[in-house]
């Protein structure tokens, strides 16, 4: 734990000097630089990746920047695609940063130390795919880790609920890296070599237990780093603690790592596996798609919701990582290429428009303060642009058209119902929940995001700082306005990434298939006789509304209307208070689903003094509490707290005590490595 106090330090440190005096500069000048190294590492990772994905391959070797090891790197078409997707996110968090930045003062990600770390952290967010080496990956892995632990931190002096997320992030991130560590040093020892090569190369020649240990070791960090249950505790603690920034990057760029990790090694490197690997992995991804979007439904917080929909949606991708897995290891590539299509597709997807919804919220908490959607209301007329592209996150989370979410959904469901033609009892029975599992989510999506959206943005402001709320300056729309730009792109022509997910399927083993072809307006998909025109469908859809409303129009215009007053059942006007909260739009589903999201409800009742009958106050509390956290995690966090209260007994200040410790751990490493030689 000794590594929390230290990132704390180092964030203070940060945040006070970051810079010598002799070269301080203006704060918005700060910003305007970091913006441009930020904008600078993206678009230039962007165009790498492009390149990669337009089939070009990239190596390099630097022998002096690690010791013994050297420092590998190389990019292929799935390297590409996940520096891609990374190096626009940054981008567009630039352009968004720098007027975000110049709002949070020298403290927090206003100051010069922390406005240093983020292009640090962009680069990491973009070089991980590169990493073609075991060292050169932990080195790359680590840095993403850090900087962004320091980056959580940015904001700790002013709200102290900052540093419980920052040690619930320090502590799950690293000990995602100390399986990573493990599994990997495994891997290479049995492989003969650290190299992605020589991996490779050495994977036919160890046991199915080791390799099945490797997967599992290293499945479960991949998992972590992405936010899957039961793995995700840090994700809800720190995505809403983090600047909002940040926040838009560690959701869009750096979860899409978990996922790249685990189809770079159980796919490339370990070249796929017995179907338990897979089944692992669809059952992550089914509970933390559903458990994740039930959690979103609850959520008041409205950075907390749309952490819990980022471990839906990265449930959603697993999920379909694992049938890709199932199906190739049943032989059956046609199936296995279209999941793991729809699965990079969502990622991209899911990329536009989750950092689109956190920098929406960023907008929100500047103008009001206020991430509570209880405490909001009214937005839509004094933030217009905000609750316009908010609305347009929201479209492609809900995975109906016309939002990009819709696309890369309908091919994760059309690779499901298509692999029922699969032979084997295990696909019979997996296949059909993993389909409920998809469109469960996507109707408890759409509710999810009609609270966030109708809740936060119409009805009338429920405090002062809604009512007050200013629209954020034109930097911080910009930023958003070129992410909706990406949304809309992938919503209307997704055929344009055909070409490119083609060669990313084939760069993990998925030869001889082309899952989605026929680029451009049109979907097609050849190994399932599938194809979907999505602009055609935007189109049907525009034609049917203006149908619609034309016609509601016209029947307005002739029907006779007799004006009266409005009957107010004798309470007067309608006021903020009698409108629908987030509390109360999601209080039908919390009675669905009582008993697996076991809420804690209390009703605390003060009488009149000196009567029994009348009341003089009711207050009702409502809590929906992290199930599997409470249950989980709470029992090891006490477990823990009682053993080290118990080992600090033997510090009890004797150097000669220190010394036996010592020497028995030696003999005892010694007797360990003897047994092993």
């Amino acid at each position: 734990m000794s590594l929390i106090p230290a990132a704390l330090a180092t964030a203070t440190a940060l945040g006070v000097a970051g810079v010598p005096a002799g070269l301080v500069l203006p704060q918005r000048v700060r910003g305007a630089v970091v913006g441009v190294l930020m904008a600078g590492v993206g678009m230039a990772g962007g165009a790498a990746g492009v390149a990669a994905l337009g089939g070009s391959r990239f190596s390099a070797e630097v022998p002096w920047l690690l010791p013994l090891t050297g420092t590998h790197l190389a990019v292929d078409a799935l390297s590409g695609l996940f520096m891609a997707v990374a190096g626009a996110v940054v981008a567009a968090v630039a352009v968004y940063g720098v007027g975000y930045a110049a709002g949070h003062g020298v403290h927090g990600l206003g100051s010069r130390g922390m406005q240093a770390v983020l292009p640090l952290f962009a680069l990491s967010l973009v070089l991980v795919p590169t990493a073609a080496s075991v060292s050169t990956f932990l080195l790359l892995w680590e840095l993403m880790a850090l900087t962004s632990l320091l980056l959580v931190l940015a904001e700790h002096r002013a709200r102290p609920a900052v540093r419980e997320a920052a040690v619930w992030y320090a502590v799950m991130t690293h000990l995602g890296l100390v399986l990573l560590l493990v599994g990997l040093m495994v891997y290479a020892a049995q492989a003969g070599g650290e190299t992605f090569a020589a991996l490779r190369s050495g994977t036919a020649g160890i046991s199915p237990t080791v390799r099945g240990l490797v997967f599992v070791l290293t499945a479960m960090a991949f998992t972590s780093k992405a936010g899957l249950v039961p793995l995700h505790a840090w994700l809800p603690r720190a995505h809403p603690e983090a600047p909002s920034a940040v926040s838009a990057l560690m959701s869009a760029a750096m979860v899409n790592l978990g996922v790249y990790g685990l189809v770079r090694v159980g796919f490339d490197l370990l070249g796929g596996g017995p179907a338990w690997w897979w089944l692992l992995m669809m059952a992550m991804g089914g509970l933390s798609a559903v458990y994740g979007i039930l959690q979103a439904a609850m959520a008041s917080d409205l950075k907390r919701l749309l952490a819990y929909s980022t471990s839906e949606n990265m449930g959603l991708v697993v999920l379909g990582v694992g049938a890709a897995g199932l199906f190739a290891e049943s032989g059956d590539g046609g199936p296995a290429g279209l999941a793991l299509a729809a699965a990079l597709l969502h990622v991209v997807n899911h990329s536009a428009f989750k950092a689109l919804l956190f920098g929406a919220a960023g907008s929100v908490l500047r103008a009001t303060g206020e991430r509570n959607l209880d405490l909001l209301g009214g937005l839509r007329a004094r933030m217009p642009a905000t609750a316009g592209l908010f609305a347009v996150g929201a479209l492609g989370a809900v995975a109906l058209p016309p939002g990009n979410g819709f696309i890369s959904e309908w091919l994760l469901l059309q690779s499901m119902i298509h692999g029922l033609a699969v032979p084997g009892v295990t696909t019979a029975i997996v296949l059909p929940l993993a389909v409920a599992v998809i469109a469960l989510s996507a109707g408890l999506a759409a509710a999810v995001f009609v609270k966030a959206l109708g809740v936060g943005f119409f009805a009338r402001p429920r405090t002062e700082q809604a009512a007050a709320a200013r629209e954020s300056p034109p930097l911080m729309l910009a930023g958003m306005g070129l992410l909706a730009a990406g949304c809309a792109g992938l919503a209307l022509v997704p055929g344009l990434l055909g070409d490119g997910l083609d060669r990313a399927v084939a760069a993990v083993g998925f030869t001889g298939t082309r899952p989605v072809s026929d680029g451009g307006l049109r979907v097609r998909l050849d190994e399932v006789s599938a194809s979907l025109s999505p602009l055609w469908v935007v189109a049907a859809l525009t034609v049917a509304l203006s149908v619609v409303m034309t016609t509601t129009r016209w029947a307005a215009r002739h029907r006779r209307r007799t004006r009266a007053r409005l009957w107010d059942c004798g309470g007067g006007a309608p006021t903020p208070r009698m409108a629908y909260t987030a509390t109360s739009f999601a209080e039908p589903l919390q009675r669905v689903f009582d008993d697996v999201l076991a809420p804690e409800q209390d009703v605390d009742v003060t009488p009149v003094r000196e009567s029994v009958y009348l009341v003089e106050r009711v207050r009702f509390r409502n809590r929906v509490p992290d199930r599997i956290e409470h249950r989980l995690y709470r029992p090891v966090l006490e477990l823990l707290a009682v053993a080290g209260q118990s080992a600090r007994r033997l510090a009890g200040g004797s150097v000669h005590a220190y010394l036996g410790y010592g020497f028995f751990g030696l003999v005892a490493l010694l007797l360990v490595l003897v047994v092993g030689w």
